[in-house]
């Protein structure tokens, strides 16, 4: 009872599987939810061309991709961005022309940000029933889902707060590095009592 007062560590809650998929990237290559294993994932969703809203989107893209490089410790996990354009059918030269007006490297290896596209069923599966987010550019409006390696969706942000989106989610991404810098031997105990006592941030 006392852990669960106190709350000594935070965790990010487990929240359930993320989606499986196969889209197209920037670089007309297959990739797939397997080729995320093993890294931890900020996907952002967004159409591809929605002015000032998705500028939101790609900025705060950005500066968490900064955070992470500067300041933010996650262990010797591998980190990614993966942007999920909501229009279907979009060709990996329009991927790849919105790639580069957001800033991300023309090399996704570079900095690790994937732009994919796919059919409007596969972007209804993914996002819709997937991500449980609106996948219609119509309805849409700025979203964020952080995925663990083990494929298991940690966070989600569907809606604005106070807090500024980037802020919340390298909020976030330190305490999911803390734990998986720290989660070994009998700290393991302690961390899996964190998440029994739900102390989320």
């Amino acid at each position: 009872m006392a852990f669960a007062i106190v709350q000594p560590i935070k965790v990010l809650p487990r929240l359930r599987p993320a989606p499986g998929y196969a889209l197209i990237d920037q670089h007309g290559e297959r990739f797939t939810s397997e080729d995320a294993r093993g890294v931890i994932t900020l996907y952002g969703f967004m159409p591809l061309d929605c002015g000032a809203e998705c500028d939101q989107v790609t900025d705060t893209m950005v500066r968490v991709r900064d955070s992470i490089a500067e300041r933010i410790d996650l262990g010797d996990v591998e980190f990614r961005l993966v942007t999920v354009v909501l229009d279907p059918d979009v060709t990996p030269d329009e991927l790849t022309d919105a790639a580069a007006r957001a800033g991300a490297s023309s090399d996704p290896a570079d900095d690790g940000w994937v732009w994919l596209s796919g059919s409007a069923s596969q972007i209804e599966n993914v996002v819709g029933l997937g991500f449980r987010r609106s996948p219609d550019p119509a309805t849409w409006s700025p979203s964020y889902a952080i995925v663990d390696g083990w494929g298991t969706i940690r966070g989600e942000y569907r809606y604005a707060t106070r807090m500024d989106n980037a802020e919340k989610l390298e909020r976030h991404l330190d305490v999911l590095g803390g734990e998986l810098r720290n989660r070994s031997g009998f700290a393991t105990f302690a961390y899996d009592a964190a998440h029994a006592f739900q102390c989320y941030p």
